[in-house]
């Protein structure tokens, strides 16, 4: 019955003119899966392990905070540009291609990183090493989902999601090890005996699957959206230091708007759009993708916060911190698989549910942190946080990617990174700025000049709940919304059964 109901749900198999699927070799999954989770491992890693270098790449290379900050922003903000157009991109063009290009070039531009004299070399690198990510993480997703029978989706995802999982726990651990052991620029070299090994297995066993015939890459599309993403990203980014009513942030969040307004015309006039605006008349791709942008706003918030809270206010050494702080993540790991095998049979929606139900939970009694909170307490409340997070976020994924047709799985691809990056985005922006203006309500008014973090601990305390309390919510919101979608399937299933059973 719930195979039933998720393959009625998805317009990619509701609607009789949708193309047929290419036949895809089942046998060779697991092969499939290695490439792609050695391809993924590589681009989690990255993307913390250079945090970890921070203090170190401004003495050695003699530049200040502002201007080495600028290494993951680059980084970051041309992800947040550039996924949903390649994912596009590979639609058209075919995925194992492109895919492979991206593993070279990431692999190409950590040793160029790893060889860099100056900071403005490096944040180039950076960039590249982006361009390579982004075609690994779109079309990884892709290329995942049709290797993997349909009935089997999630628990693909889901050991997908345990590697990424993996890769943010061991990032920050294997750059300190690097760090303290050689020197920064090993962090770098690093990537490319994975990056080697990952391209010997895609070219070996990643399936060349051609692309549906009849696309064209929509070029002004995927400007627009690119711009669109571009601004909103940087305003949200640099609106921390600067404030989000300044005039430089108002014009990025105007400039996103305008071409988020133009890109909708424009995709509502082309023959072979970058979006097909219609799929999100489907509950189960709408409501998956506002979930997930939802629990990835509060989360990566959360573990944006938790360091100064763990460190500044509880007073734990950096390394026992890094412990603490990979729990989370860990669960994480340790029951995407299982949530995704349990959507394969149960269908996806009871299980994200019950996901952001454990998450709201675990919020709300962060509320019981103090001034003196002990390991075991913080723990106790982490763990559970992490495993709502793994219940829900392979479940999901699962939802969006079956919730669009073959010739769009690049860009399914493409949604599952930015529901992500734009949550962990909106999430530092926002509710970094909420926990500062709670400190400074809790201080009295009377901020430090190093600021939030140089508050007494009471204060930041206070902040944090404040935070915790606006998380409860925004995952009540998530709960209520999830709920709606799950009615609105039923219905949607209960109309469409007799058009299936006359078929």
């Amino acid at each position: 019955m719930a195979r039933s109901r998720a393959a009625l749900a998805s317009p990619a198999l509701s609607n009789p003119k949708a193309p047929e699927r290419h036949e895809v070799d089942y046998s060779r999954k697991w092969l499939v899966m290695a490439a792609i989770a050695a391809s993924t491992t590589l681009a989690t890693i990255d993307g913390s392990i250079v945090n970890v270098a921070f203090p170190t790449l401004v003495e050695e290379l003699s530049t200040s905070f502002n201007v080495i900050q600028w290494v993951a922003l680059g980084y970051l903000l041309t992800i947040a540009t550039l996924t949903l157009g390649m994912g596009r991109f590979g639609d058209v063009v075919g995925k194992k291609r492109p895919f492979i290009v991206g593993l070279i070039l990431f692999t190409c531009a950590s040793v160029l990183c790893g060889l860099v004299p100056t900071v403005s070399w490096l944040i180039g690198f950076r960039v590249l090493q982006a361009v390579g990510s982004v075609l690994i993480l779109a079309l990884g997703a892709a290329i995942l989902v049709e290797a993997f029978p349909p009935t089997e989706r999630g628990k693909a995802l889901g050991w997908i999601g345990t590697v990424v999982s993996l890769g943010i726990i061991s990032g920050p651990v294997i750059g300190g090890i690097l760090i303290s052991s050689f020197n920064w620029r090993a962090i770098f070299f690093v990537n490319v005996p994975i990056g080697v090994v990952g391209l010997i297995l895609a070219i070996r066993y990643v399936p060349d699957t051609p692309p549906i015939q009849g696309q064209r890459f929509d070029l002004i599309g995927a400007v627009l959206m690119s711009v669109s993403l571009f601004s909103l990203s940087l305003a949200l980014t640099l609106g921390q230091e600067a404030g989000f009513t300044s005039t430089p942030i108002l014009l990025g969040f105007a400039v996103s708007l305008v071409t988020a307004a133009l890109f909708v015309l424009v995709e509502l006039r082309t023959e072979s759009p970058m979006i097909q605006l219609r799929l999100f008349r489907s509950p189960m791709l709408t409501v998956s993708v506002i979930s997930g942008f939802l629990a990835f706003l509060c989360v990566s918030a959360t573990f944006f916060l938790l360091p100064f809270y763990l460190e500044g206010v509880l007073g734990f050494a950096v390394g026992t911190v890094g412990l603490l702080l990979g729990v989370a993540p860990l669960m994480m790991g340790l029951t995407s698989p299982i949530a995704g095998t349990m959507s394969d049979r149960f269908g996806v929606r009871r299980i994200t549910l019950l996901g952001l139900v454990i998450i709201a939970a675990a919020y709300f009694g962060f509320l019981s942190f103090s001034v003196d909170t002990t390991a075991s307490h913080y723990l106790l409340l982490a763990a559970p946080l992490g495993i709502g997070l793994g219940i829900f976020n392979s479940p999901n994924n699962s939802a969006i990617m079956g919730s669009v047709p073959p010739e769009y799985m690049g860009i399914g691809g493409g949604l599952l990174t930015m529901t992500r990056l734009l949550g962990q985005i909106s999430g530092i922006a926002v509710l970094g700025s909420v926990w500062a203006a709670g400190v400074a309500a809790a201080s009295g008014g009377d901020m430090p000049a190093e600021g939030a973090s140089a508050a007494s601990p009471q204060a930041q305390v206070a902040g944090l709940h404040t935070v915790f309390v606006i998380a409860g919510v925004v995952m009540a919101v998530a709960l209520v919304v999830g709920a709606w979608g799950m009615r609105r399937e039923r219905r949607d299933f209960v109309a469409s059964a007799p058009a299936a059973a006359k078929a």
